[in-house]
């Protein structure tokens, strides 16, 4: 039986970005970044449908010069997602934004900062019923917030949002997100959990400029996991320094673990190997993960390097795989099914996961009975094989154990 977790979530205001709902009882959303110039609108379309592929919900480009707010009148009808429009220092590149049409403005409040032009982008926004997303970030504050003594801290990020908010209560706007991101994760969770008690409105989590993977894809993690384990964040995005589809890859993985996004590929659990693995663990996980890659097949597939573990910790598995004397040992939720030899496991995994997935499980079984009975036992005589020829002390752990306690204690 498969357990996703759910975590209470904060109660927030909902935004539409285009279609697509943010904050409430809405999903949480996946976001990205084109890294293409906007201006080559068919460079940047092409990136788009890249990003929503790997399952970005929601677009931003960057909009810094006219010749990109032109071209972002010619991606917004043909985008497959909603489009954010970045926005730099120009209050101007904001209003050429709004009239190409995008579907919500990211706004940094460090970067513009005259209340004039704050509220009149606001009001243009409010004119046509798009959101802006405030966009704090630790690198960027306002100097007026920003103490050389002590640095950034998490309350001078939440002032900058507090007070770019104020602007957009005097004209009357309040479709709004908000982001108080940094480089740092202990600052940047404590900003948004500050946030959090600051406001009801939505929060778009990030740690920006968290690097290159895989150092940056764990820093992120770590970052807005944190916080949607304590119920905190309406739509997420992995600032990483690399191709943004592995942004997008990321984040959608990110959601499935914790069971807050339906699964929409596969999940590949695998042993770490063992003395007692038959086969090239991380070869075969590896092979698996790549056959599995581009296919919507939301099952979890187990791939185990040996029959003695590998059943039970596979049990919950939709489909599993484990190695024994040359050849694999095919289980469909938890029970064994066929043998099929050592280099055919990753082409008869994706076929028993794509017909368990298009046919069902009662269709699967029955493909089984002329070769279930055979499978039973081979599995069981090359555990028993296994066991005799490795013991269960497949590392050999227990003796080492022994004799660190006769040295320790005589």
């Amino acid at each position: 039986m498969h357990f996703e977790q759910t975590f209470p979530r904060r109660q927030t205001r909902q935004i539409m970005v285009g279609d697509v709902p943010v904050g409430g009882d809405a999903p949480i959303t996946v976001q990205s970044m084109t890294i293409t110039k906007t201006a080559d609108h068919e460079a940047t379309l092409q990136q788009i449908y890249s990003l929503a592929a790997a399952g970005a919900d929601i677009v931003r480009c960057t909009c810094n010069r006219q010749e990109a707010a032109e071209g972002l009148a010619r991606i917004v009808p043909r985008s497959p997602v909603p489009i954010v429009a970045d926005i730099h220092n120009n209050h101007r590149m904001a209003l050429a934004a709004l009239e190409a049409g995008v579907h919500c403005l990211r706004l940094n409040p460090g970067n513009i900062t005259d209340p004039t032009k704050i509220k009149l982008v606001a009001q243009e926004a409010k004119d046509r019923n798009v959101p802006i997303r405030i966009g704090v970030n630790g690198g960027s504050l306002d100097s007026s917030l920003y103490d050389p003594d002590v640095g950034v801290t998490p309350e001078a990020m939440v002032e900058s949002a507090m007070r770019e908010l104020s602007y957009f209560d005097e004209v009357d706007f309040d479709l709004v997100k908000i982001s108080v991101k940094a480089s740092s994760v202990p600052l940047m969770i404590e900003a948004y959990r500050q946030m959090s008690e600051a406001t009801d409105y939505p929060l778009h989590l990030g740690v920006t400029e968290a690097g290159p993977p895989p150092a940056g894809t764990i820093k992120a993690t770590a970052g807005i996991a944190t916080l949607l384990a304590e119920g905190i964040g309406d739509t997420i995005r992995y600032s990483l320094t690399a191709d943004p589809v592995e942004e997008a890859k990321a984040g959608r993985q990110l959601l499935e673990a914790l069971g807050l996004r339906e699964r929409k590929n596969v999940d590949l659990i695998a042993c770490p190997s063992c003395g007692r693995a038959e086969i090239d663990v991380y070869k075969v996980a590896n092979d698996a993960m790549e056959a599995f890659e581009d296919r919507k097949i939301p099952l979890q597939v187990a791939v185990m390097g040996c029959v003695v573990n590998g059943p039970g910790e596979a049990k919950d598995a939709d489909l599993g795989i484990a190695a024994g004397n040359k050849r694999g040992h095919l289980f469909v939720k938890g029970e064994n099914v066929a043998v099929v030899p050592e280099d055919e496991m990753v082409d008869q995994l994706l076929d028993w996961a794509l017909y368990l997935h298009e046919e069902g499980v009662e269709a699967t079984m029955d493909r089984a009975k002329s070769t279930r009975a055979a499978a039973r036992k081979a599995a069981e005589e090359d555990r028993a094989r296994n066991l005799d020829e490795r013991g269960e002390d497949a590392n050999a752990s227990e003796a080492a154990v022994e004799l660190i306690r006769n040295r320790t204690t005589s």
